[in-house]
């Protein structure tokens, strides 16, 4: 990623919000995605708020996969501010807004589906038209935003994807919201009985959530991952029965532990195509294999035997459901799972760049990284 600055000339501007503003300036810096791999840290105006809205000053933003897929291929349009597993604090209120005050500590949803329409009828929320638009920016095109200082959040997203953090929990804690509220949707997907054997490949971040999360439902678990530090980890949230898949053929070794079978579902948490095939091999017939992590199109070669003749399920689960806002919200805040725990890199905003491309490189000791703004 280039390392180029480049300074905007200040605007002047008012915040139409004088019964509740906290101070706050006319300019920040923020993380700026200007085309394919190339983000810079550049100073951009605060945005302006409107009724209904909120001003948010960012603690903590997580990496997203999905944030590095788009800059990597350049994706969308620039410029954009991306960063969407926001946590941090009110600073400014619009008129109309109810139930929220400066200084009040906050979680954003990015997204919220509007509840009407056909997809939203049959639950499919994140096909629904609102849902696909973002509905929190930092500037320029909304796209999260929360690799900046501040973030706007729309009225629509303020009246159903904001929840107020709990004292005793930490920013850090709470930015794990809607990446729990994502694992669970998927968990949901796989209509898992007590009892069943679940693989889940990839013990990154998001694995390890998928994994406690299908533990939670009442299945047995196995995971399997390249790095053996990330399976020590795994292991210290009671994944007791791991695949070293750097030594291990983990097709064979998933059938040895269930009498030849496979596993009833796996569950694929690493991004591309490529283990598609071994997810549905470590599957017995009948079972299912769920795709986390596959959001680029493109190419896949699939056996159609596989799910035929052998009646295997493909199925997969994208974005956030509103129906299990308060269910994630309720687990990352009753602290379920000590999610702070999977922070391996807290960088401050101005060491943006060198964060995105750590994570866009993940090591064998590099977990979830995080951009904090508001640490300081």
């Amino acid at each position: 990623m280039h390392h180029r600055s480049e300074i905007l000339m200040p605007v002047a501007r008012q915040l139409e919000v004088p019964a509740q503003e906290a101070t706050v300036p006319a300019t920040m810096r923020a993380a700026v995605y200007r085309g394919a791999n190339d983000v810079r840290m550049e100073t951009v105006p605060v945005p302006a708020i409107g009724p209904g809205e909120l001003l948010i000053r960012v603690h903590t933003c997580g990496i997203c996969g999905t944030d590095l897929k788009k800059i990597a291929t350049g994706s969308h349009s620039a410029p954009r501010i991306f960063g969407h597993e926001t946590a941090g604090t009110v600073a400014a209120v619009g008129p109309q807004v109810r139930g929220l005050r400066v200084g009040d500590r906050v979680m954003a949803f990015h997204h919220i589906p509007c509840g009407r329409c056909y997809y939203c009828q049959h639950q499919v929320f994140a096909q629904c038209p609102t849902y696909k638009k973002v509905g929190c920016t930092a500037g320029f095109e909304p796209a999260g935003g929360g690799f900046a200082e501040y973030v706007r959040v729309m009225d629509w997203i303020v009246e159903r994807g904001v929840e107020r953090i709990p004292d005793g929990v930490s920013f850090e804690q709470a930015c794990f919201v809607e990446p729990v509220n994502t694992c669970m949707k998927g968990i949901a997907t796989l209509l898992l009985q007590r009892g069943e054997t679940v693989a889940v490949i990839g013990q990154g971040p998001i694995g390890m959530i998928l994994a406690v999360l299908a533990r939670r439902a009442g299945a047995r678990v196995i995971t399997s991952d390249l790095f053996p530090p990330r399976l020590t980890i795994s292991k210290s949230f009671g994944l007791e029965e791991t695949v070293d898949a750097s030594r291990e053929n983990l097709v064979v070794t998933v059938r040895e532990r269930t009498e030849g079978r496979g596993a009833d579902a796996v569950i694929l948490a690493v991004g591309g195509s490529s283990l598609i095939g071994t997810a549905m091999d470590a599957t017995r017939p009948g079972g299912r294999v769920l795709l986390f992590a596959q959001t680029v199109h493109g190419e896949a070669i699939i056996d159609p035997a596989a799910v035929c003749v052998d009646e295997k399920s493909l199925l997969g689960s994208y974005s956030a459901s509103v129906d299990l806002q308060k269910e994630s919200a309720g687990f990352v805040f009753r602290r379920e799972m000590e999610l702070e725990r999977l922070i391996s890199h807290r960088f401050p905003l101005e060491r943006a760049v060198e964060a995105l491309t750590l994570a866009a490189h993940p090591q064998p000791e590099s977990l979830k990284i995080v951009i904090q703004p508001g640490s300081s």
